[in-house]
């Protein structure tokens, strides 16, 4: 029996399945998700539950070759799902597995083990370091800073016309920036702009900061003279348009295991390229900025994003989010496109939810 061309609703796409075709394709992506390996007709027909010959089950995996859900690397070996039956398979096939009990107090032991009075940046380091660890992939995560419940603000002039910003959290981490200054500005205006900025932002984040004074320029403003004001409008904007639409703190642990993982391909090539990514960061930022945009976990497969077209490897990410459930930041798994998604997907979900408790 033929198959129709694949219809863009897995749902739709599993019905014209028959139950012959649904076990073969299950069987091929379960033994390429195992070992890596393409599978053939003659060992696939002793692994059905239903007597099938090796022509037959040939036949069945042409249709799916066909279909674009299978592909032979080879001319005479088995078949590999391709990019395409992957995420056919994730989104309507994969049985989801859950974590046990001791499981989720590795991972909560693990997350907590720096302890409440640790900063931010090494809790996200320690989850990252644990995801590499249990998945054998790389561990990654985004931090937002636009979100940072914030202590205090200081200007510091290092040249006639350049002033560092420096922001210190709450959680204690602390970020700088430059900014441009008005020519002429006197040194009294920085001391205004830092004292007028730290009345109002203890304990609130820089978004909210600047939502307010935009909304109330004519009262709040007029406390300041224009040069001074000139110095706050720069430093919010500065720091504004580093934070807005998408995370910036960027931490990986474990790319060794992408090697490790990676390097039976045949063109390592491929592996320096995602490596390459990983160092500049900014194809991945914009990666795990569409996960924080959604509920629970994300899965992202092979050719589906530019960053590991070339690679061959898939990304399991989920959001966190604080006490008041704004999204704050973005965790996952980097790894082969034959990663365990039954056991990943609830690992990083369960670890998103464990640092946002955590943060929260």
């Amino acid at each position: 029996m033929g198959l129709n061309v694949p219809a863009s609703d897995p749902s739709s796409l599993l019905r014209d399945l028959d139950q012959r075709s649904r076990e073969i394709f299950r069987r091929v992506v379960e033994t390429y998700l195992e070992t890596g390996e393409p599978v053939g007709s003659r060992n696939l027909s002793r692994l059905l539950p239903m007597a099938l010959s090796p022509a037959s089950v040939r036949n069945v995996m042409s249709d799916l070759e066909r279909a674009g859900l299978l592909f032979a690397p080879h001319t005479s070996a088995g078949r590999l799902p391709t990019d395409k039956g992957l995420r056919f398979f994730v989104d309507a096939m994969l049985e989801i597995g859950d974590l046990t009990s001791d499981e989720r107090s590795s991972i909560e032991a693990t997350v907590r083990g720096s302890g409440r009075s640790a900063s931010l940046e090494t809790v996200l380091t320690e989850a990252s370091q644990m995801l590499s660890g249990l998945s054998r992939g790389a561990g990654v995560v985004l931090s937002s800073k636009s979100d940072m419940l914030l202590k205090h603000i200081e200007f510091v002039r290092i040249e006639p016309t350049r002033a560092l910003v420096v922001l210190v959290g709450d959680n204690g981490a602390v970020e700088n920036r430059l900014i441009d200054l008005p020519p002429g500005l006197p040194p009294a205006a920085l001391i205004e702009a830092s004292n007028y900025l730290n009345a109002q932002i203890r304990g609130r984040t820089l978004a909210d900061v600047r939502s307010e004074l935009e909304h109330g320029l004519a009262q709040q403003r007029a406390e300041l003279d224009a040069l001074t004001r000139k110095v706050v409008d720069a430093g919010l904007a500065t720091w504004s348009q580093a934070s807005s639409g998408r995370p910036d703190t960027l931490i990986v642990r474990g790319r060794a295991n992408l090697l490790d993982d990676l390097r039976a391909l045949e063109d390592l090539e491929r592996v320096r390229l995602l490596f390459e990514d990983l160092e500049t960061k900014r194809d991945l930022i914009q990666l795990l900025g569409l996960a924080d945009s959604g509920e629970g976990v994300r899965i992202f497969i092979g050719s589906e994003n530019k960053l590991f077209s070339m690679s061959g490897s898939s990304l399991v990410a989920a959001p966190y989010r604080d006490s008041e459930q704004r999204v704050v930041g973005v965790l996952g798994v980097i790894g082969p496109t034959r990663l365990n998604y039954a056991r990943i997907v609830p690992m990083v979900d369960y670890t998103a939810k464990v640092v946002g408790r955590l943060i929260g």
